[in-house]
């Protein structure tokens, strides 16, 4: 490699290296844990979407076991998939262009979960119990938001492959 394709090359990564730290600050602020936003970032930030944990840790700075962590909140919330490289025993961890669709269509199943627990809170409280109105309402906004939520990605399909063309 050229002493300026080096130079080029470390441009690149220095400028990955900042937006991962300022976008990773942006969604540790919305919630999210600290190493698994910094580990979402960087996948976000990389040419390929997909690196190995090593090569995680050597972008990020950190432990194996701090990757190790970050990566296994990231694959529960479907935010990151783990693959097998072709012919090796390492994982290559990926960030796919659509995980906000697969992360928020997955939410789904939680919705529903909460809208049971709600529904026994109701039978258990009583439905006329001031506490049971208010499960009424959380149940009510839930039911409302997942109902939104169905065609709300629906639409997003449209609307995507209307800007990036038909999904591979």
């Amino acid at each position: 490699m050229s002493t300026e394709q080096n130079d080029e090359r470390e441009e690149d990564l220095a400028a990955a290296s900042r937006f991962t730290e300022q976008f990773a600050a942006q969604l540790v602020w919305a919630g999210m844990p600290r190493m698994p936003a910094r580990v979402f970032a960087a996948l976000l930030a990389s040419d390929s979407g997909a690196l190995t944990s090593a090569e995680l840790g050597e972008r990020l700075h950190v432990s194996p076991a701090a990757v190790s962590g970050a990566v296994r909140y990231l694959t529960q919330q479907y935010m990151v998939t783990r693959e097998r490289a072709p012919g090796s025993r390492r994982d290559i961890f990926r960030v796919h262009s659509n995980q906000w669709y697969e992360a928020l269509t997955n939410r789904d199943s939680v919705l529903q979960r909460w809208e049971a627990a709600l529904r026994d809170g109701i039978a258990s409280l009583g439905a006329d119990s001031p506490a049971g109105h208010r499960l009424q309402e959380t149940l009510a906004f839930f039911e409302f938001v997942q109902a939104e939520l169905t065609g709300m990605m629906a639409r997003w399909r449209t609307h995507r492959e209307t800007l990036f063309g038909p999904q591979s």
